[in-house]
């Protein structure tokens, strides 16, 4: 077995560094490379000879070499000695041909080996870090409490605001429930109560997705100055507005509903998850950021996989109580548990480098104000700072139209369509929930490690894509069970980005870059909903009435050219393996036999 050029590169410049040093030039220095470099081959054939037929062979025929560097400067073809040619036959030719497919399996079984152990050694590390630092598990268990409480309420929600707009503006009776009725025998009044509900909770969510991107990345920026903590527990209390005003409208049937989506609309004053993920940017290096994301996601993934479970055995009063002792159990914990993440000198070097924004002395409190409230859009020019952020808000943009737009609208679709009760939501979520744990807890982290951030971003995109369109043509509830089964692999998109911008920017940017591409995304997440519901309008008296899904399949397809068109060198932590390889065989060279 020849040494590997590598290995003679290194060797030939510690040579090239020692002749230098004796003031021996650049002629000399090359022919001791050449000598060296024969002397190094002949001392592994003496040392290593090969058995078998390539040893007979080369008894014959003499001794390998390579080509000199001067043959290699003057003559890149490198060809073979002619007169050594002569004696080389086919049978010769084979048995070399042989010995090296043998050698290159070899090598390929050992560096697949060790590709193996040395992933399961990064896992075995990676969750030790996780689970041994101060923030991230406790952030993950807030979000799993949180989605526990939210996520009991999904399947609640458009029944109660259903029943409530039928009954407070359609005259339906009041001890009645339009979940007693199948989908062909529901009254009017339920059909425009559903109507009603629909709209509500799309301009609830176009209102509280305005909030955050108004808000966001001036919050994010502000979290990077003056720490993290402070902010996901005021987050924390503003979620809470919501299941409170759900409690009070089920105590109350007289009570207007449109005061539950005004409270959930406040909740996107401040960005919690946004927060929450430069918060864990803060402690997980670059390479295990984007699976420490996805088990933020996995988080949630637990709360929605059990909260079905607590929606069954609960009235719909019972369950929207839970919802709000949960939320308050997580606001306790944080002011309790919560550590700050956001280290003391890093703050420091936030608030010097946004100094600008900071009062002066001497200046005119108008000018202060004028500033002050233009600085949300000046913190959001993060965004264009280079072709990479661009592509990201691009995607970030077209992709959130379409999330957001199945996460407001497929419940009230299902409910009214194909007839979906509460087993079937509870069914459907509980199924969200447990294959968005094994993706983004289990998958995410090999998957990212075997093909890199950017091909895992485009491939959850064309998931996406999938997802709507089964949507779109689903003539029964199995259809819509099997899409949840891609939705989740869609979901690997989330935590990557996040990964990949976390990535790209100073510690003391973390806020900013979460807040404004997050903004970015609220804004996408506003305008989603509307698209999709004025396409419901044109599609809901025809024979495909789920049609207005392929307009996020559309968005989808946009994000994935996106994805495409990412930077590999920016958008992958660590470079890939396969491109290590064949870096790495470029340098070999063909054996030449004299």
């Amino acid at each position: 077995m020849t040494i590997g050029r590598i290995d003679r590169l290194r060797q030939n410049e510690e040579i090239e560094n020692n002749n230098n040093k004796k003031g021996y030039g650049s002629t000399s220095s090359l022919e001791t490379m050449e000598q060296s470099e024969q002397q190094n081959i002949e001392i592994n054939i003496s040392q290593e000879p090969p058995k078998g037929p390539l040893r007979q062979l080369l008894s014959r025929i003499g001794h390998i070499k390579r080509p000199s560097w001067r043959q290699m400067s003057t003559n890149n073809s490198m060809p073979r000695n002619d007169d050594s040619a002569a004696l080389l036959t086919d049978q010769d030719e084979s048995i070399i041909s042989e010995e090296r497919s043998t050698t290159n399996s070899t090598e390929s079984t050992t560096n697949s080996t060790e590709c193996t152990t040395n992933s399961t050694e990064s896992t075995t590390d990676f969750l030790k870090f996780f689970v041994s630092s101060a923030g991230p598990p406790q952030i993950v268990f807030l979000c799993m409490l949180w989605a526990l409480a939210l996520g009991s309420t999904i399947g609640v929600v458009p029944s109660v605001m259903t029943d409530q707009y039928a009954k407070i503006y359609h005259n339906f009776d009041a001890g009645d429930s339009c979940a007693n009725y199948g989908k062909d025998a529901k009254p009017q009044s339920c059909l425009d109560g559903s109507s009603d509900a629909q709209t509500a909770a799309t301009s609830a969510s176009f209102v509280s997705n305005i909030f955050t991107f108004l808000t966001s990345s001036l919050i994010g920026s502000i979290s990077d100055e003056y720490g993290r903590r402070q902010l996901l527990v005021l987050g924390q209390f503003l979620a809470m507005f919501g299941p409170l005003v759900l409690v009070m409208i089920q105590m109350f049937p007289t009570s207007n509903p449109n005061w539950y989506y005004v409270a959930s609309a406040a909740g996107g004053l401040i960005s919690w998850i946004s927060i929450a993920l430069s918060a864990l940017s803060d402690v997980m290096p670059n390479q295990w950021r984007a699976p420490t994301f996805g088990l933020l996601l996995s988080g949630f993934s637990v709360g929605f996989a059990l909260s079905p479970v607590l929606a069954l055995g609960f009235s719909h009063y019972g369950v929207s109580l839970l919802s709000f002792s949960l939320l308050i159990v997580g606001l306790f914990y944080s002011l309790c548990f919560l550590p700050e993440t956001l280290p003391v000198e890093t703050a420091e070097a936030a608030r010097i480098q946004r100094s600008e924004y900071h009062r002066q002395e001497d200046e005119p409190r108008l000018q202060c104000i004028v500033r002050t409230l233009a600085r949300p859009m000046k913190e959001l020019s993060i965004l264009n700072r280079n072709n990479l952020f661009r592509l990201l808000s691009s995607l970030a943009f077209f992709s959130g139209m379409s999330s957001s737009a199945d996460q407001t609208l497929l419940v009230y679709y299902v409910e009214d369509r194909l007839d979906f009760n509460d087993h079937d939501i509870a069914v459907l979520f509980g199924m969200i929930g447990l294959l968005g744990i094994l993706v983004q807890g289990f998958l995410l982290k090999p998957f990212t490690d075997l093909i890199g951030e950017r091909l895992v971003v485009v491939v959850a995109f064309i998931m996406g894509a999938i997802t709507n369109t089964l949507y779109a043509f689903a003539p029964s509830k199995q259809f819509i069970f099997l899409a949840v089964c891609f939705s989740s692999f869609g979901g690997m998109s989330f935590p990557t980005i996040s990964a990949i911008k976390a990535n790209n920017v100073e510690k003391f940017e973390q806020g900013r870059i979460q807040g404004a591409l997050y903004a970015l995304s609220s804004l996408a997440s506003a305008v989603g909903p509307c698209l999709l519901r004025l396409a419901y309008q044109k599609t809901k008296d025809t024979t495909q009435p789920g049609a207005f899904f392929l307009v996020a399949t559309a968005f989808f397809i946009v994000a994935t050219f996106c994805g495409w068109a990412l930077p590999e060198d920016k958008a992958n932590s660590v470079p890939q393996r396969g491109n290590a390889n064949d870096a790495e065989q470029a340098f070999e060279e063909p054996l030449m036999i004299t």
